[in-house]
């Protein structure tokens, strides 16, 4: 059984100018003092929460509320300053598109590079190439440089590289479409593949329409801490009437 639980985690980012942070409102009253010195920017505060198999979550609030660094933190990729993040299943994020992709290396190559990242064996890496080929209809520049590939080609092969390999956990930082109109409902159709199959969905977003169709529950994070949690359709429409949608 695949499972998600955070013990009071919090995170600050270290900052250098704290004037130009106290100058912001979202900085004012989220400065503190570090762990290991200096003064950081309160990104999360006493994060306690617990999600289970067969979970779809949902993560709203404002710009800088920290919805996408608790994400970040849900995947491994920052570790808090204090509490425990236990995670039983792997995971997958779609956050930047094309994070790590090599632009110098043929669109084949990183495919068959990514395979090898998420543990294909070399024959199932290469068995790979054709499939994606298909999907990003770009087998006409699969041997050629990514750096060659229009924008719209590259975001094209980096979607496909993101979310061709499953994840038992999937944590996604707003719903990724691109493309022109047919490649956006291909795009479409494959988050939604990811939603069905994923034993945890975590979907942050700004959009509470999306929230309320592919999430069963919500966090309404402000200010780095929870505000409130519960149904998705309680949680949406106190979000809503605060006006701080």
């Amino acid at each position: 059984m695949v499972s998600l639980t955070l013990n009071h985690v919090s995170l600050t980012y270290p900052i250098f100018d704290s004037n130009t942070v106290e100058d912001s409102p979202d900085g004012a009253g989220r400065i503190e003092k570090r762990k290991h010195g200096g003064l950081g920017l309160r990104a999360l505060h006493d994060i306690t929460l617990s999600i289970r198999q067969g979970d779809r979550v949902g993560l709203i609030g404002r710009n800088g509320s920290g919805k996408s660094t608790l994400l970040r933190v849900m995947a491994g990729i920052y570790a808090p300053d204090a509490g425990a993040v236990l995670i039983e299943g792997q995971t997958a994020g779609l956050f930047e598109v094309g994070l790590g992709m090599r632009i110098e290396a043929t669109g084949r190559r990183n495919i068959i590079l990514r395979a090898l990242m998420e543990g294909d064996t070399r024959d199932e890496a290469e068995a790979r190439v054709d499939q994606i080929a298909d999907f990003v209809e770009l087998r006409d520049f699969l041997d050629l440089p990514v750096r060659t590939y229009s924008q719209g080609m590259m975001m094209r092969l980096a979607f496909a590289l993101t979310t061709s390999f499953g994840a038992e956990i999937a944590l996604l930082d707003e719903w990724i479409g691109t493309g022109d109109k047919n490649f956006r409902k291909k795009a479409d159709a494959r988050m939604q593949e990811i939603v069905a199959n994923a034993g945890i969905v975590v979907l942050a977003s700004h959009n509470p329409e999306l929230v309320l169709k592919h999430c069963e529950q919500a966090i309404w994070l402000d200010q780095g801490m929870i505000r409130k949690s519960g149904a998705v359709e309680d949680i949406v429409r106190a979000y809503e009437n605060s006006g701080d949608s």
